[in-house]
């Protein structure tokens, strides 16, 4: 679920768990284990923020986990609160616009954007990716992204 999703979702005191995909390192490695616990942990969803603006800056919407409380003996010393971004799109690519993949399927990762498909023959020429294909920006998709809610405001 997506920082969106729990935004817009979750309940306030919803446990939330977040993880990089990456296996656990074994006990041994202690500062692999730290990295690896820094990026894949969870918590109590204790603050949502909506978006908002300062002056010129647009802030974006955030949710706030509880990862914990430190200390001994019934005394809280360290209380642990993450932050997360919610990210929305401000702009997609226009109709007619040309993406050059670096493969087909859904691994393939986006090497250009051309304005059309001669621009894109000619970043091609120029490039020279083997296995690369061009992938037109539709109507029809930019429709759906707004029916979903994924289109820019």
């Amino acid at each position: 679920m997506s920082a969106q999703l729990i935004f817009d979702l979750a309940p306030l005191g919803a446990t939330v768990s977040y993880s990089d995909g990456t296996p656990r390192p074994p006990e041994r490695f202690r500062k692999k284990l730290a990295a690896w616990e820094n990026r894949n942990s969870g918590g109590r969803l204790i603050r949502k923020v909506p978006a908002r603006t300062a002056g010129s800056a647009v802030l974006a919407a955030c949710i706030t986990l509880h990862e914990g409380d430190y200390g001994g003996q019934g005394v809280v010393v360290l209380t642990v609160h993450r932050s997360f971004s919610v990210f929305v799109v401000t702009q997609c690519p226009a109709i007619g616009s040309v993406r050059i993949l670096s493969r087909a399927g859904e691994d393939g990762e986006l090497l250009h954007l051309a304005d059309n498909r001669a621009a894109a023959e000619a970043w091609l020429t120029s490039h020279r990716y083997p296995g690369a294909i061009q992938d037109a920006v539709t109507a029809d998709e930019v429709a759906a992204s707004a029916v979903e809610g994924r289109a820019a405001a």
